[in-house]
C-alpha cells in the first residue's frame, strides 16, 4: 500500500488509458465516487480525499515503464536546457563579429544564462506546489522555447543577452523542478537509481553544448546555434506534454475534492490541504525568496558547502571561456575541433555516474538498512572526499600542461578529472541560486585573468580555491553530527525526521496485517 492510501477491501480500479491520465487528472471512477470517506460531507466536516488503494492516478502506482519513461523524458528536457547554456561558447567569436562587440560582452550572454537559471527555481518551485508540476513546466518550456527562437534571429547584441536571460529563466523550471516529479512516482527505496539517472543530464549537457554548437557554428554561424536549442527544446516541450502526466499528489487531491463537490453537491477536502496550513502564493514565493539566504548566514555547514561547491561551479564555466583561448588562440584549433576538447570533460562526467549508479547507490542503501532506514548526511561524503582529490588535482594538472610544449591529450584527461571529482563533489546538497551566481560570474573575468596571468597562472587561480577547500569534505564526514547539532535549523529539522520516523515505525506491521486480511479475502 502506498503513501496516502486508504485501508479499504474495495479496490482495484480499472487501468485508464494514457492519454486520459495526461489530461483527464482527477480520475472520477464509480469506486471513487462511492468511497467511504472519512468526515461527513459538511464545510464543519468535510470528506477527506485521499488516493484509494492500486488508484490508477496515485503517481506512485504508476507502472515501472511509465515512471522510467517520464525519468526519461525529463532528462531530456533538463539536458537540452543545459546543452543551450553552453553551446553559445562556440558561437562567441562570431558574435563578436556579427555586432562588432568585445568578447567581455559577448561572453554575458553566457554568463546571465547562468544567472537566469539561478533566477527560475525561486518561482517555479512554490508555484508547482500550488497549481502542479504539468502545467508549469508547459507553460514555461513553451516560453523557453520561444525566447531561444527569438535569440536566434536578434539584431542586436543587447537583444541576444535579454532574451537568453529570459530563456534561462523559464528554462529553469524543468531544469530544477524535474527532480521534484521523480519524488513524486519514485519511493524512498527506488528513487536513488532514478535520480543518478537523470541526474546525468545537467552534468552532460553542458559538456555536450561545445562539442555539438563548435561544428554547428563553424558551419552555420552563431544563429544556427541558437536554432538548434530552439528545435532542441521544442522537440522536448512536444514529447513532454505527450507523455508525461500530472504528479503531484497533493494538487491532484486537491482537483479531485474539487471534482467530487461539483458532483455531489457535497463537501469534499483533500486529506493533505486538510491536515496543513495552506498558504498563499506570496508566501510561498516569499518563504522560497528568504530562505536560501537565511540559511546561508545562519548556518556554518550551509555557508561552507555553498562556498566550496560554488567555487567549483563556477570554475565549470569558466572552462567554457578558457577552453577556446587555449585550443583555439593557442594551439590554432579550429572552432568545431576546439568543441572536442569537451570530450574529455564528458568522458570524466559519465566515469562517476556510472561509478555512483553501480557501487555508491548501493553503498549509500546498505547503510540505510544499517542505520534502520535513515542515513546521516555524513553517509554520502566517502565519495565527495575522493571527489575533492580529484577536482584539486585535475585542475593543477590542466593548469601546467594547457601549454605548446606539452600533447594536448595531456590537458584534457585533466579536465576529465576535474570532471569526475566535481560529479562526486555534486553529491552534496548547495544554495542553487549561489552556485548559479559563481557560474555565471566566472566567465566575465575569464579573459582577462588569462592575459594577464597566462593560461597556466590563470587556470592556477581555481585550483588554489579548490585546494583551500579540500579539507572541508574530510572535516564534515568526522565532524559532521557535531557542527550539525550546534546549527539551529538543522537541529531542528533532525528532531522533526526523528519524529516522523517514529510515529511510522508501525506501519510494516500495519502493513502485513493488511496483507493478511486481502489475502483471506481473496479466499473467500
Amino acid at each position: 500500500m502506498t503513501v496516502g492510501a486508504l485501508p479499504s477491501p474495495e479496490l482495484h480500479n480499472s487501468s485508464v488509458g494514457h492519454f486520459r491520465l495526461v489530461l483527464g487528472h482527477v480520475g472520477i471512477s464509480h469506486n471513487v465516487l462511492q468511497h467511504p470517506y472519512r468526515g461527513e460531507g459538511t464545510a464543519e466536516s468535510p470528506f477527506l480525499v485521499e488516493f484509494l488503494p492500486e488508484d490508477p492516478y496515485n503517481p506512485m502506482e504508476f507502472p515501472q515503464w511509465k515512471k522510467w519513461t517520464i525519468t526519461f523524458v525529463l532528462a531530456m528536457a533538463s539536458l537540452a536546457v543545459a546543452f543551450a547554456s553552453t553551446a553559445y561558447s562556440s558561437g562567441i567569436e562570431d558574435i563578436m563579429k556579427s555586432f562588432d562587440v568585445s568578447s567581455e560582452v559577448a561572453i554575458i550572454g553566457l554568463s546571465l544564462f547562468v544567472l537566469g537559471l539561478a533566477v527560475g527555481p525561486v518561482f517555479w518551485a512554490p508555484l508547482s506546489e500550488e497549481y502542479g508540476r504539468q502545467y508549469l513546466f508547459i507553460t514555461t518550456m513553451t516560453a523557453h522555447v520561444a525566447f531561444n527562437a527569438g535569440a536566434a534571429a536578434s539584431r542586436s547584441i543587447e537583444t541576444l543577452i535579454i532574451l537568453r536571460f529570459f530563456a534561462a529563466v523559464f528554462g529553469a523550471a524543468p531544469y530544477t523542478n524535474s527532480n521534484a516529479v521523480l519524488a513524486d512516482i519514485f519511493p524512498a527505496s527506488q528513487r536513488g537509481l532514478a535520480m543518478t539517472f537523470f541526474g546525468a543530464a545537467p552534468f552532460l549537457g553542458p559538456a555536450l553544448g561545445p562539442i555539438a554548437g563548435g561544428f554547428l557554428g563553424a558551419a552555420g554561424g552563431w544563429r544556427w546555434i541558437q536554432g538548434l536549442m530552439a528545435i532542441f527544446t521544442g522537440v522536448c516541450l512536444l514529447v513532454c506534454g505527450l507523455l508525461v502526466p500530472e504528479t503531484y499528489a497533493p494538487v491532484l487531491l486537491r482537483w479531485r475534492a474539487a471534482k467530487l463537490s461539483n458532483m455531489t453537491g457535497k463537501v469534499y477536502m483533500s486529506s493533505v490541504d486538510a491536515s496543513q496550513k495552506r498558504h498563499s502564493v506570496g508566501q510561498t514565493l516569499k518563504r522560497a525568496l528568504l530562505r536560501p539566504w537565511v540559511l546561508l548566514f545562519r548556518e556554518p555547514i550551509v555557508l561552507l558547502m555553498t562556498l566550496y561547491l560554488s567555487v567549483i561551479y563556477g570554475t565549470l564555466y569558466l572552462f567554457f571561456a578558457a577552453f577556446p583561448i587555449v585550443y583555439q588562440l593557442q594551439r590554432g584549433w579550429s572552432v568545431g575541433v576546439s568543441g572536442l576538447a569537451f570530450i574529455g570533460t564528458a568522458v570524466g562526467m559519465s566515469f562517476s555516474i556510472l561509478y555512483v549508479a553501480v557501487y555508491d547507490n548501493r553503498r549509500y542503501a546498505r547503510i540505510v538498512v544499517a542505520k534502520g532506514g535513515a542515513a546521516p548526511p555524513e553517509a554520502r561524503l566517502p565519495a565527495a572526499i575522493v571527489g575533492s582529490v580529484f577536482v584539486t588535482v585535475g585542475l593543477f594538472w590542466f593548469a601546467w600542461t594547457n601549454g605548446l610544449g606539452v600533447h594536448w591529450i595531456v590537458s584534457i584527461i585533466a579536465s576529465g578529472f576535474f570532471a569526475a571529482g566535481m560529479v562526486l563533489v555534486f553529491l552534496l546538497a548547495a544554495n542553487t541560486i549561489i552556485r548559479s551566481l559563481f557560474g555565471a560570474a566566472f566567465p566575465l573575468f575569464t579573459t582577462q585573468m588569462y592575459e594577464n596571468l597566462g593560461i597556466h597562472w590563470a587556470s592556477s587561480v581555481p585550483a588554489f580555491l579548490a585546494l583551500a577547500c579540500l579539507p572541508f569534505p574530510v572535516l564534515f564526514y568526522k565532524y559532521g553530527e557535531s557542527i550539525r547539532s550546534k546549527c539551529k535549523y538543522a537541529a531542528e529539522a533532525a528532531a522533526v525526521l526523528a519524529q516522523i520516523r517514529a510515529a511510522h515505525q508501525v506501519i510494516p506491521e500495519r502493513t502485513d496485517a493488511e496483507a493478511g486480511r486481502r489475502s483471506v479475502s481473496s479466499r473467500n
